[in-house]
């Protein structure tokens, strides 16, 4: 039997979200070997996040499963205010599971996603926004501009050539080639390889410039448009996230970047200038040339492959 009257019931209004929700995806099942410093790179990524990102928003994190410490540090977060929806995965659902939550449940009329280790520089979300709003049927905006593969470009590259002033061939510069795509694992004679073998494809709209291409990766989106995409079937946690960016073309989405740098992946190292103290005082440089040494370096890995595949297969 009910006793009293529900205290809600009482409340004039409630808060609206933001017009934006930024959504960070992330994964850190432990804070060791590969993932020694990614707990780190998290805080810096919502720390730039945060800092000037030149529009309100409110924040989403889905965390796919990490481990305590990286949960009670978002949950921290969460209680402290600087996290406005948290949801904690018991399990890693990939990529495609979690994307199917955040863009089913993200209360923005934009969506900005990101991955946990994207830095951002100011203005990043406002110069994103401008180019989803500024372009017609636009299905993604990536805050930095770098090669994207130019399959995944088709019905953009149709839409620029009858709609815009498009330009073709090497535009952007080898050094933003160079620190976005070094960071992928790609060693320097790979990369001048792709540089040399790939074009840009660069176009002006409304006396708006911009990079034809997007990813996965990061990106800022339409609730409205993303939806149409759901469910996302993917079988794995890694590798099948490119089917967003071929279904986003085959769709005939345009999918853009700015014509300047507002981010950039740090992978699972912090960037020269951010890098703890307390880190940079335990690295034995000394000793790095050992551990280097093939005949070293390829059985270890092995070992640690073989070992993180037996855990969080």
């Amino acid at each position: 039997m009910r006793k009293g009257q529900n205290p809600a019931k009482f409340v004039k209004e409630v808060a609206k979200p933001e017009r934006i929700t930024v959504a960070l995806l992330n994964y850190i099942p432990f804070l060791s070997g590969f993932y020694a410093e990614t707990l780190d790179v998290l805080k810096v990524s919502l720390e730039s996040m945060r800092k000037d990102a030149g529009l309100p928003f409110d924040l989403m994190v889905f965390d796919n499963g990490s481990c305590e410490e990286v949960r009670e540090f978002l949950v921290n977060e969460k209680e402290e205010g600087r996290i406005q929806y948290l949801i904690l995965s018991e399990k890693n659902v990939g990529k495609g599971g979690a994307w199917n939550v955040i863009f089913g449940g993200a209360p923005g009329e934009i969506i900005s996603f990101t991955d946990a280790d994207v830095l951002f520089y100011p203005n990043w979300l406002k110069k994103s926004v401008e180019l989803l709003e500024t372009f017609p049927n636009v299905g993604m905006v990536t805050a930095r501009p770098f090669r994207t593969p130019e399959n995944f470009l088709q019905k953009s590259i149709t839409w620029a050539k009858e709609n815009a002033k498009l330009k073709q061939g090497d535009i952007l510069p080898y050094e933003w080639f160079y620190e976005f795509s070094t960071t992928l694992g790609f060693s320097d004679d790979e990369l001048k390889k792709i540089y040399s073998e790939t074009t840009d494809y660069y176009v002006t709209y409304k006396n708006i410039s911009a990079y034809l291409g997007a990813s996965h990766w990061q990106f800022t989106t339409y609730k409205s448009v993303i939806q149409k995409f759901l469910p996302f079937d993917m079988d794995k946690p890694m590798g099948q996230v490119r089917q967003l960016d071929e279904r986003m073309d085959a769709a005939g989405y345009l999918r853009l970047m700015p014509a300047e740098r507002y981010a950039q992946n740090m992978s699972n190292t912090l960037p020269t200038g951010f890098r703890p103290d307390s880190i940079s005082s335990i690295k034995d440089l000394s000793s790095k040339g050992f551990w280097e040494l093939p005949f070293i370096k390829k059985p270890l890995l092995a070992l640690y492959n073989a070992i993180f595949r037996v855990y969080y297969k």
